[in-house]
């Protein structure tokens, strides 16, 4: 069985059009869905009543826990061997649950199986794999570039947890997502944790999406909290791995909008690529201290 975990806050405009979507653009029999309500308050809990057991399982949390809590306890719900985590501001497409499915039973030793996400306003890439920049910070692969992606996929050192699919036993034996996260960066914190037992991510390029990013209301109010958390638990690795991934990310990022680059920043990826800087930053350096102190 296939369980779709769906944590939901409000915006019930999003999560009517979503399971729309699911249900037009299902995984093979069997699936459920189990539902975890995390205290909405604008008529998603009467609506969530008006499903159908018992492919529609709910859990109602008394309080607001936050998108870590409510999945970890969406997985332990779970009847299936797989689990499809998905943001309830997705809208699903044809064939975006095969190509997920095939990596995940195919490749040894895999953890998550992502996929590419795109922006409705626009048509162009929200997420294709997670990278890093030079302070250490998660940043989202070819953000703002059009689609055009070379290849079935490949392997990355985490995805965005909007839509994955995991094993249940992958996911449960780790302990699910770090609830010292709120709302932000407990799916790379999972990902980098896998990835130092050796499992590997994958993020396929057939599959698509359209994701509203964001849309839960108080999605960025502990921000600052999350990223001192991530960097103090994994910032010497990703920093370094930033030197790495950021300058042809950035130069990515804004060659279609060359007025969006930083007059610095811009020669610093340059410089970088030309082999003629190497080490940290000022600018990232200033950034990273900032959230470590900041946060406090």
């Amino acid at each position: 069985m296939i369980s779709v975990v769906v944590a939901l806050y409000n915006r019930l405009d999003r999560t009517q059009p979503f399971l729309a979507s699911l249900e037009r653009h299902a995984p093979p029999e069997p699936w459920e869905i189990v539902w975890v309500d995390d205290g909405s308050t604008d008529g998603t809990r009467e609506w969530l009543r008006t499903l159908p057991a018992p492919r529609h399982r709910v859990l109602l949390n008394e309080r607001n826990l936050g998108f870590a809590a409510s999945n970890n306890r969406g997985a332990r719900a779970a009847h299936g061997t797989v689990l499809a985590l998905l943001n309830n501001d997705l809208v699903l497409t044809p064939g975006w649950f095969a190509p997920l499915a095939e990596r995940l039973v195919a490749t040894p030793r895999i953890g998550v199986v992502g996929n590419v996400h795109l922006q409705p306003a626009t048509g162009r890439i929200d997420h294709a794999g997670i990278v890093f920049d030079l302070a250490g910070l998660p940043d989202h692969f070819a953000k703002n570039r059009p689609p055009r992606l070379s290849g079935d996929g490949r392997f990355v050192r985490a995805v965005s947890a909007a839509c994955w699919l995991v094993r249940r036993e992958t996911f449960l034996d780790h302990g699910g997502f770090d609830e010292a996260y709120r709302n932000g960066g407990e799916d790379v914190d999972f990902c980098l944790a896998l990835g130092r037992r050796g499992l590997r991510h994958w993020v396929d390029h057939r599959s698509r999406v359209w994701h509203h990013v964001s849309s839960s209301p108080g999605r960025k109010d502990r921000d600052r909290e999350n990223l001192r958390l991530f960097l103090t638990r994994w910032g010497s690795d990703t920093a370094a791995w930033g030197r790495e991934d950021w300058p042809r990310n950035y130069l990515r990022r804004h060659l279609h909008q060359p007025w969006r680059f930083n007059g610095a920043k811009l020669a610093d990826a340059l410089l970088r690529l030309a082999r003629l800087r190497h080490g940290d930053s000022a600018w990232a350096a200033a950034r990273r201290a900032a959230i470590l102190g900041e946060a406090r």
